[in-house]
This record gives C-alpha cells, sequence and structure tokens, in this order.
C-alpha cells in the first residue's frame, strides 16, 4: 500500500513554502503499466513519476512510458494525502526525443520527455509550468517531488538539490546538473520546481551513478516538439489549456484552497519585475484564449519590433505567446518593462489571424487588459495605445468587409457589432431533418416519481406521422437505459442508413432533462449513443412547466397571440439565423440565479441560452430555472450536466462551437463530432464532457398532440 506524503518544504516563507509543497505534492503522479491485470497500489508494474501539467495530461520522461505496452499506460493520482490512489488509463502523446525501437536501459538521450493524454477526464490540479527561457532561476537549490518503492512499499518522496550547473549547454540535449541528495529509482518524471519563484521548471532525467544528485530537463524542451503536417499543435493544446486553467482556476470564488496564483504572491515573485502573479496569470490565460502565433519566424518578428528589446539568441526558440513574454522577463530597463509588456500584447492583437467571432472576443478582453494595466502610465501614450485599437479595429472591419464581398455574405459587420436587420428581412426557415429520426418519449409518473412510461418511435420523414415500435408502463429512472436498450437497437435498425445514423430525440420530463441519454450503451462493447449519432433533447412536458407571474413580453419580435401558447416559440426558431451563445447561470466562475421570464424574453432572438451549473446542490431553484428559459420561447439551450468547480473551459468551448459555427441548424452535428472527439479521448475537447443539447422544435410536434411531424 501506498503511504502519506514524506520529505522537507522548499525554502522559503514558512507558510508559503509548506503551501507550495502541497501543490507540487498532489499534482505528483506516478505511472504503471496499462490494464486492469497490475494491483495499482503495489509496486508491481511501477514505471516512474510524473505530473500534471494541463487539464488530463501528464508530463514525465520518455523513458518512464517507453516501458508501458503500444504506448498505452495507467496513470494513478491523488489530490491530497487523504485520498486514496484513483488510476485513468492514459495513451502517450508525444515524446522527445522520438524513436523507433527499445533503447539499451539507461541510454535514452536527452531531452527525454513524453506528454501522456488522459483516455477520460478527471478532477485534478495541475503545476505551474515556468514561461521563462532555461536557464533561470531565482536561487541556487531547486524542489523536486517523485514517487519510489524503497522495501516494496509505493511513497511519495520530496526534498531540495542543489543546482550545480549544466550538461551540454545550447544544445539539443542540455540538462541541468543537480546534486547534494540521493535520488532514488522511481522519480524520474517529477517535478523540479523553483522554490524562490514558485513554479516548475524542469523534469527529473536521472540519477548519478556516483554520489548524490541527478538531471533535469528544462519545461521549456517541449517547444522542440514536432510540428503536426496537420491536426492539433501538442505544444500549444497543452499550454493554453495550461494558462487557462490557471486563469480560471483564480477566477473561481467557490474553492477556498490557495492557488499557484496566491501562493506566487506570498513567496513575492514579481514576473518581468512589474507584472504581480496575478497580472501575469490574467495576461497569459487571455493570451490563451488567441490562437498561437503562425510560425516562430512571426514571433520572433514582433518580439525583434519592440522598442529598447534585443532578441537573446535562444535555443529553444520562442513558439507560442506565453514563451514571447518570459522572453521579456530577463531583457527588460527596468524603467521600460511595463511599457514593453504593452507594447508585446499589442503585437499579439495586430497579428494576423483568421476572423472568428471568438478570436474578436479575446482580443476585446485583450485590449482591456491593456488598457487597465496602462492607468498609471502618462496620458500621452494611453493615447496612442488607444489611438493604434482604434486603427486595428478600423482594419479589421475593412477585411471583413472584403471578406463577405468576396463569399457574398449578407452580414458585411464585424461578428459582435451587426446592426439589427430590418423587420422585412427574411428569416431562415429552419427544416425538418432529411434523414428518418428516432423518437425516445419519457413520462414522468406523478404518483411515482422515481418511475415513468416510455416508448419508442420512429418517424420517416416531414408527411410521414411516427410509428410507435415500442412502449412500457412504470419503468424505474435509475434502469430505463437497460430496458429501452433492445427498443433502441431496433428502432435504429429501422432508421439508420450507409452513413447516415439516425437522430434520437430523447423528450424527456422538464425535471429529468438532464438524463444522460448521450451517455447510454445498447451493450457492454458499444459506444455511447452520442458518439455514435445525434442525440438532443426535447422536453416532453411543456405543459407541466411550473407556473409563475403572467410578465411583460417586452422585445419586438414577441406575439401577443394569446390563443397559442407556442406562437413565441416558433418566431424564435424562425429567427435563429445566427447562433449567439450566452451563459444565463455563471459570471467567471460565481454562480448567479436565471433570469425571470420576462428578462429572459428581451434577450436576442439569436441568443442561444448556456445554462453552466445546473444540478448544484447548494442551489435548489434549478428546475424552476430551466422553466423559465422554457417558458421564455427558446427552443436551443445547452448545459453540462456536472458542474465543475473550473468552468473557463466550459465557456469558452460552448462560445467558440456557437458563435463560430453556422448557425443554430447545425449545432447538433457541432455537438455530435464534439461527442465522437471526446469519445476518441481528444483533450481539446474534453470540456464537453456531461454537455446536453436541448433542440425542440414547435414545428415538429410530439407524438399524442394530434399533429404530424411537419416541416415549418
Amino acid at each position: 500500500m501506498s503511504v502519506g506524503y514524506g520529505g522537507g518544504a522548499p525554502e522559503g516563507d514558512g507558510a508559503a513554502g509548506l503551501a507550495l509543497r502541497d501543490l507540487v505534492l498532489a499534482a505528483t503522479v506516478r505511472i504503471h503499466h496499462a490494464g486492469a491485470g497490475y494491483a495499482h497500489d503495489e509496486p508491481d508494474g511501477f514505471l516512474g513519476s510524473g505530473f500534471f501539467v494541463a487539464p488530463n495530461w501528464v508530463l514525465t520522461c520518455a523513458h518512464v512510458v517507453h516501458a508501458g505496452e503500444g504506448g498505452e499506460v495507467t496513470v494513478v493520482y491523488r489530490t491530497s494525502p487523504y485520498d486514496d490512489p484513483r488510476p485513468v488509463p492514459g495513451r502517450v502523446a508525444a515524446m522527445l526525443p522520438e524513436q523507433t525501437g527499445r533503447p539499451v536501459p539507461g541510454s535514452w538521450p536527452a531531452p527525454d520527455l513524453a506528454l501522456v493524454r488522459l483516455r477520460e477526464p478527471v478532477g485534478h490540479t495541475c503545476v505551474y509550468l515556468s514561461e521563462r527561457p532555461n536557464p533561470h532561476f531565482g536561487g541556487n537549490r531547486v524542489f523536486y517531488a517523485g514517487w519510489t518503492a524503497p522495501r516494496g512499499r509505493l511513497q511519495i518522496l520530496d526534498g531540495l538539490l542543489a543546482v550545480q550547473g549544466t550538461i551540454s549547454a545550447w544544445s539539443p540535449e542540455e540538462q541541468v546538473r543537480l546534486g547534494q541528495n540521493d535520488l532514488p529509482s522511481g522519480v524520474s518524471g517529477g517535478p523540479v520546481v523553483d522554490p524562490v519563484r514558485g513554479e516548475v521548471v524542469g523534469v527529473l532525467k536521472s540519477r548519478a551513478d556516483h554520489g548524490g544528485g541527478g538531471t533535469s530537463i528544462g519545461v521549456e524542451r517541449l517547444r522542440t516538439l514536432r510540428l503536426p503536417a496537420d491536426g492539433d499543435d501538442v505544444y500549444q493544446s497543452v499550454v493554453h489549456a495550461h494558462d487557462r486553467y490557471h486563469r480560471d482556476r483564480q477566477r473561481d470564488a467557490d474553492s477556498p484552497d490557495p492557488t499557484w496564483t496566491d501562493i506566487q504572491g506570498e513567496l513575492g515573485a514579481r514576473p518581468g519585475r512589474t507584472l504581480s502573479p496575478q497580472q501575469r496569470g490574467e495576461l497569459l490565460g487571455l493570451l490563451a484564449d488567441l490562437p498561437p502565433p503562425v510560425s516562430t519566424r512571426g514571433l520572433l518578428d514582433l518580439l525583434r519590433s519592440l522598442p529598447d528589446f534585443r532578441v537573446p539568441s535562444l535555443v529553444p526558440a520562442p513558439r507560442g505567446w506565453r514563451d514571447g513574454l518570459g522572453l521579456l522577463y530577463e531583457h527588460a530597463r527596468q524603467d521600460g518593462a511595463l511599457k514593453l509588456v504593452l507594447e508585446y500584447a499589442m503585437g499579439v492583437l495586430s497579428a494576423e489571424r483568421p476572423p472568428a467571432p471568438s478570436a474578436l472576443a479575446a482580443e476585446r478582453a485583450l485590449w482591456e487588459w491593456v488598457r487597465h494595466a496602462a492607468t498609471g502610465l502618462d496620458s500621452g501614450y494611453r493615447h496612442t495605445l488607444a489611438r493604434r485599437r482604434a486603427e486595428l479595429l478600423a482594419r479589421a472591419q475593412t477585411a471583413h468587409r472584403q471578406a463577405a464581398f468576396d463569399t457574398g455574405s449578407p452580414h458585411p459587420s464585424v461578428p459582435g457589432h451587426e446592426l439589427p436587420a430590418p423587420a422585412d428581412t427574411p428569416r431562415l426557415k429552419l427544416p425538418a431533418p432529411l434523414a428518418p429520426a428516432v423518437l425516445l418519449v419519457v413520462l414522468r409518473r406523478g404518483w411515482e416519481p422515481d418511475h415513468c412510461d416510455w416508448s419508442v418511435s420512429v418517424g420517416g420523414g416531414p408527411d410521414q406521422e411516427p410509428t410507435r415500435l415500442y412502449e412500457g408502463e412504470r419503468a424505474p429512472l435509475d434502469g430505463l437505459a437497460d430496458q429501452v436498450a433492445a427498443p433502441l437497437a431496433e428502432a435504429f435498425r429501422h432508421a439508420d442508413e450507409p452513413g447516415r445514423p439516425a437522430t434520437l430525440y430523447a423528450a424527456l420530463p422538464h425535471l429529468h432533462l438532464g438524463l444522460p441519454v448521450d451517455e447510454w450503451r445498447l451493450g457492454p462493447d458499444a459506444v455511447p449513443l452520442g458518439a455514435e449519432r445525434p442525440v438532443l433533447v426535447r422536453c416532453s412536458d411543456r405543459d407541466q412547466l411550473p407556473e409563475e407571474e403572467r410578465h411583460t413580453r417586452a422585445a419586438p419580435w414577441e406575439t401577443d397571440d394569446d390563443e397559442d401558447p407556442d406562437a413565441e416559440r416558433r418566431d424564435r426558431w424562425r429567427r435563429l439565423r445566427q447562433a449567439q451563445a450566452e451563459v444565463l447561470d455563471c459570471d467567471d466562475g460565481v454562480r448567479r440565479p436565471v433570469p425571470d421570464t420576462a428578462v429572459l424574453r428581451g434577450l436576442a432572438p439569436h441568443t442561444v441560452p448556456v445554462l453552466c451549473r445546473p444540478g448544484d446542490p447548494r442551489f435548489p431553484d434549478d428546475p424552476a430555472a430551466m422553466g423559465r428559459v422554457l417558458r421564455a420561447g427558446f427552443g436551443v439551450v445547452l448545459w453540462r450536466r456536472r458542474p465543475g468547480a473550473v468552468c473557463g473551459e466550459f465557456h469558452r468551448g460552448v462560445k467558440t462551437t456557437v458563435d463560430d459555427g453556422d448557425g443554430a441548424l447545425f449545432l447538433p452535428d457541432a455537438v455530435h463530432a464534439l461527442r465522437r472527439r471526446l469519445g476518441a479521448g481528444d483533450t481539446e475537447s474534453y470540456w464537453a464532457h456531461g454537455t446536453a443539447l436541448l433542440y425542440d422544435d414547435p414545428h415538429r410536434p410530439l407524438p399524442g398532440t394530434g399533429d404530424l411531424l411537419e416541416a415549418p
């Protein structure tokens, strides 16, 4: 069995040093062979150490994971000394250097780094990776942590090591020599921390053959990961997720636990001699919201354009926005440090990138940071910044209009700054799906709230009434998935076409809209339904929504037809030409109540409501909150069933998916694609875990209302 934490605190202020140690140990993991045949609380199958660098990403040594089978390993983690170890499968996503075959033990060349991507999302803490160029340390000693198995018992070890110089400087195999402490077997892959600045600077690589100590590899060596010919850039994906995590973690008001930024502040760290740790974390998070530089050369050109700044010769060269910022710290004049950072941020704003609403929103947020940070500078400089920002906006507006003209787009303005459309503008009618659909209707039994009645139907098109195949009564809600598995499989056999799986509409009671139908599986080896086909939610009991006072309709597009309660729904549906996500119940990580129905009715017709924190037991009004959204006439709603402590990635992912997409008509396919990538282990899609999409077309009434499934 594994035992508790041991070792000593980093140097520095006692309380801050102990808190820093806790953060490091909480993020340090052990790596085992893959497969359930190994007991993960025993040393058999133990390969070495690693640590979380971003949500669902582990950094370790290549020689540690190379002993795994086919790139598959098991990561065992815990977030406190009192938690039981938890195993989670992972796969090696990248290694440095890229090597085939099995090297001689102990001969793996530097940089000897590997990134492991978890195959399923888990909750954990992450270390803070330094953005500084190597070698730059705040002192002459570093703190380390790692797992080992003395006398056959797994335990975590930590301590201090002296920095004794470098090996193979200015080469791809550069390493830092560490000494004055013994390093046992197993700690390879663990983090090396600068205890003065409170940031991870390296990875333990090896221990000395004679005497104490060993070597470490600087985390900046990750910049040498090969650029992909196509697909995601692993380096950019990891560091952007890292920076957004720490920005969002600092914004989160629900957790009382100290953050890395908090501890860096207590240690007295001052990044670049001008930024506080809080300012630095916020700025890096804003930079991570933007697309990465198009090339290293473009980033170096930006750095060379900065006034009174000489770009040093560095190996490896900066690759991301954070790397460029870190380069400023050691090479700025004391009296010009803040202006240098602001000039760099303005350079990032002016960099070329594909136009997208999410990028424009990120640019606006970065500009607000620059404007606020410049408050203490002279008015002439602030005026110059504002004028440059206005020029950038004018240039973007011109480029967008030209692109709209070239493509024939009817919307020539920059997204987010559109003029209201005239009243006689033709409205897009969302057509009924061409492919057949399967409909699962679930009705709550009022006198047996934990049971339900259900039916499964197949609809063949806009002119065909759905055919009911199966129905059942008094099914327990917690066993519904097993009871409807065979009926659904048969319905899909009726409706599926080669390469075109039928959409599943799950019509659920408003109190059970969170039923995870998209996660159901039709067999033990089957993929989740949401990865197999589009799974959309409808409300099966709109007539039973909680009653409330009648509100005055304030929006000009709303109808006063009291005889047709669905007229408002149909009117909103017709106007979903565009789609723009709006989070209703969360503001930068702080839970807020969903507005009243009258306020919701006043939202723009292209609004797609997003609920970030439904189901939070501290707020019992969730069913009524969703009822207000439905009563306001919204037929398209996104929410997540499992609220997390840090929600910035969910906000960002939803905004990108909705705002940058092609309108509400294409949201079912977009959410389906996310679920497929999630099932394939795509870390960039983990934010979508547990996301549900209400897609309730008022022109396609549910069976039992006396109407056909008809087109608008």
